[in-house]
């Protein structure tokens, strides 16, 4: 481990949304973390609670809120000694704001990196298809972070982000089989029929039956772009992002 890796940063990581996206992010870790022996390989405090709220009911209006269920979790890993939390839900960002009230850590945003890896791989102005739960979409979150960005966003018809939405609970459940990599495969070619030069996995469940040599263009997995996110800023490899007080704690120094 080189010099600017030498310090190390305790992440904390708010899971159970769902538990086998979870599971999935841990191991993303792992491999993009290129560790020789047990110790090389990054301290994570997890807090893996699937009883937080569902968020794409609460985004609908017809179910409780998980904001304060999620500010309890970063705060306990804050007071666990977590140097920054990440979140492997895509949807559950909705209540990012609820997180960072909550604590003096800074969020690493699986949605901000998301959209940076899309501006790293393809032209601003370029269509950009998205995966993502119907919670997600009612908030908006990757079109608002895409167009911002200067991308064009391109997202299911009613009718498809209903089939998502079913391929979704059925892989929360435990389904892994053929006939669900490629319905989810057939949802990502429709959003590349429409004009996406390039797919967003922005559900941490569709990396779970969702191979990236599924598609003829780019398949970003947002899981997977959290994942090397992580390892970086616990290195210290890249500037930390933004500190709820508006300033990087001490924690962050690379001085």
């Amino acid at each position: 481990m080189n010099k600017a890796a030498a310090r190390e940063l305790t992440v904390g990581l708010l899971g159970g949304l769902g538990p086998f996206a979870t599971l999935d992010f841990m191991a993303k870790v792992l491999e993009a973390t290129g560790a020789e022996r047990d110790q090389d390989h990054l301290h994570l405090i997890v807090d893996c609670n699937p009883k937080v709220p569902n968020r794409n009911t609460a985004l609908a209006g017809t179910g409780p809120s998980p904001g304060p269920m999620l500010a309890a979790m970063a705060h306990r890993l804050e007071a666990a000694g977590a140097e920054f939390p990440v979140m492997a839900c895509n949807r559950a960002h909705a209540w990012e704001a609820d997180i960072r009230a909550a604590v003096r850590i800074p969020l690493v945003s699986i949605v901000a990196e998301t959209v940076a890896e899309v501006a790293q791989r393809t032209p601003v102005g370029t269509g950009c298809g998205v995966l993502a739960a119907e919670g997600c979409r009612h908030a908006r979150l990757y079109e608002r972070a895409l167009e911002a960005a200067g991308f064009r966003a391109i997202v299911p018809e009613r009718a498809h982000e209903e089939r998502f939405m079913e391929l979704l609970y059925r892989i929360k459940a435990g389904e892994r089989g053929t006939a669900m990599r490629e319905a989810m495969a057939d949802l990502a070619r429709g959003l590349v029929d429409r004009g996406a030069a390039i797919v967003v996995a922005g559900c941490t469940e569709v990396p779970l039956v969702l191979p990236a040599d599924a598609l003829s263009v780019p398949l970003i997995d947002s899981t997977a772009v959290l994942a090397r996110a992580t390892v970086a800023y616990a290195r210290c490899l890249r500037p930390p992002p933004a500190a709820t007080a508006g300033r990087a704690p001490a924690a962050f120094s690379t001085a």
